[in-house]
């Protein structure tokens, strides 16, 4: 039996929906606290913390030991469960992979936002959760942002109905081009080689067709996917209806040398999205968002089905490590 202590104090800016706290924060309580200690409580309450992370969408643990990214690796690990490696993802983020679990949240300039999104969502394959932690906090800004995808859905029900309805109808599909090479430079640029886990052409034409894209190669070496039609709206086992897609990143953000926002995101069907309703959904997404105040060696467990995050700017080092977990998360 673990004696370590907790509590679950409160946090400016915390938010309340019917019972639940978002982000809901831990905080370690015992001072003299070994790593070893700490996943012994986090193996002891695994299921409970599951479940809360689903019901609040976010849990954040504070002044818990987790000195290293190697501590990070065994924090994660005390959960069981599965890994979902940066490199079996297809995501559009450049990273760095640090450890079997552990890779840099994204490699943009600090001066490059990130707009909120569910991870992975713009892919047939995404995580059913993820874990930030705070190796290097910045000088100023830097914050993680979350928002309640089920709470901004309501809200989005009752002020855009319309939008709504086309968006569980008819779904989204995704344009992104990939450069032949890593762009560090930019949030989406993850070369088509590291994206598709192959060096030729024929290889990334095989695993693109397995997953149902369609696609162009360009004169310069870049490569052009649209994505099969992907859900907008995903109902929970719980009833709850949330927003889950990537349409506020790829709208607002997906916007470099290759890629142009107007053209990398429609409806199912191929039709323009409504541009004013998409603007005033990322509105309300931000109205409802909680900016994460990073500390060092903080850790955030985020539910990728619950809520939506993002990256603001910051001046100075700021090194947020992530790791994903698998769809399946406790699947042998």
């Amino acid at each position: 039996m673990s004696t370590l202590k907790v509590s679950r104090p409160s946090l400016p800016g915390q938010q309340f929906y019917e019972g639940s706290v978002f982000p809901l924060v831990i905080t370690c309580d015992s001072p003299d606290a070994t790593l070893e200690d700490v996943k012994a409580w986090i193996q002891e309450n695994r299921d409970t913390l599951t479940e809360e992370a689903s019901v609040n969408g976010t849990i954040l643990f504070r002044d818990f030991p987790v000195p290293s990214v190697e501590a990070f690796d065994e924090f994660i690990q005390a959960f069981g469960y599965r890994n979902f490696k940066y490199e079996d993802s297809l995501s559009n983020a450049v990273r760095v992979v640090k450890t079997e679990r552990v890779f840099t949240a994204n490699e943009a300039p600090p001066n490059v936002t990130i707009f909120f999104h569910h991870e992975m969502a713009q892919t047939p394959v995404y995580p059913g959760k993820l874990m930030f932690y705070c190796e290097v906090a910045p000088e100023s800004g830097g914050a993680t942002p979350l928002c309640r995808s089920d709470v901004l859905y309501e809200r989005m029900q009752r002020e855009l109905p319309e939008f709504c309805r086309a968006c569980e109808e008819k779904g989204l599909k995704y344009t992104n081009v990939m450069p032949a090479a890593n762009d560090p430079t930019s949030g989406m640029g993850r070369s088509w080689q590291s994206t598709l886990a192959t060096e030729t052409k024929e290889g990334a034409e095989t695993r693109l067709a397995k997953l149902g894209y369609s696609w162009e190669w360009l004169d310069d070496g870049c490569l052009k996917a649209t994505t099969p039609v992907l859900p907008a709206v995903r109902e929970l086992p719980d009833g709850r209806k949330v927003f889950f897609n990537q349409l506020i990143a790829a709208y607002k953000g997906w916007k470099d040398t290759r890629n142009d926002p107007s053209k990398a995101i429609t409806h199912g069907d191929g039709t323009i999205l409504d541009r004013d309703a998409v603007l005033r959904a990322a509105d309300i997404a931000e109205e409802l968002a909680f900016d994460v105040p990073w500390q060092v060696g903080d850790v955030a467990l985020v539910d990728n089905y619950v809520a939506m995050h993002g990256r603001r700017t910051f001046t100075g080092t700021r090194r947020v490590l992530a790791s994903l977990v698998a769809a399946d998360e406790f699947a042998e």
